[in-house]
């Protein structure tokens, strides 16, 4: 393959997977919007579309592994491809998360425990996605640390929202709505909450290992991969 051939292909290998991380992103924060208003066909949106994002991930996949077997690529252009490879995994992994999170939006039945602010722990796990998306367009070793360094303050966030939820179960504290809910109901609801919480902390840690995958590629520095 010609130089300029193969450098054309790198570099729509970083279009390509800049394009799923938009559609990603965009997907979550459907499902963010679809928990929030209760917007079944926003939800159901969410979840059509993760064949789509589960296509293009083959397809880089595809890509990556045709561009290392046939090119055999070395330093900067060996982890570049390297850690696209490792990326797409978890926009992908992230993808199902949304698809997680538009399905308890649909399963909801009740407004329980209003006082936990998913929206405010979606948004924050969406921003680290992004931010460490802007890091591997830009190359800026920075904004890695930056999504490692926020990841503390999310886990608090789902730690505190957790502990919040179990602690009002415990003490009988009733839900918000009419405060006849059924006990089955109201476990079920609790459990929903509380998986919505851990994949929103899911989402933050994938956002992480990107950040992680993005600064070895850039200089070659493994301090947060482990």
């Amino acid at each position: 393959m010609a130089r300029n051939t193969y450098q054309s292909r790198l570099n729509q290998l970083e279009e390509d997977v800049l394009y799923l991380s938009e559609l990603v992103s965009e997907r979550v924060r459907y499902a963010l919007d679809a928990l929030e208003d209760k917007d079944e066909r926003k939800a159901q949106e969410v979840i059509e579309g993760d064949h789509e994002i589960n296509r293009i991930y083959l397809d880089l996949e595809q890509d990556c592994i045709d561009l290392l077997a046939l090119q055999q690529p070395v330093a900067g252009d060996l982890r570049f491809i390297a850690a696209s490879f490792k990326i797409i995994t978890d926009l992908e992994r992230i993808g199902d998360l949304a698809t997680n999170l538009a399905q308890y939006a649909i399963d909801a039945e009740n407004d329980v425990y209003t006082e936990v602010d998913i929206r405010r722990i979606g948004d924050a796990a969406l921003d680290m996605v992004d931010q460490a998306m802007d890091a591997y367009e830009t190359e800026d070793t920075d904004l890695c640390q930056s999504v490692a360094e926020r990841d503390d303050s999310l886990d608090t966030m789902c730690d505190n929202a957790s502990q919040s939820i179990v602690r009002d179960l415990m003490s009988g504290d009733d839900f918000e709505g009419d405060g006849d809910l059924e006990p089955e109901t109201a476990l079920v609801d609790v459990r929903r909450l509380l998986l919505t919480v851990r994949d929103l902390e899911r989402i933050g840690d994938h956002a992480v290992n990107v950040a992680a995958r993005t600064l070895y590629m850039i200089d070659n520095d493994d301090s947060l991969l482990f």
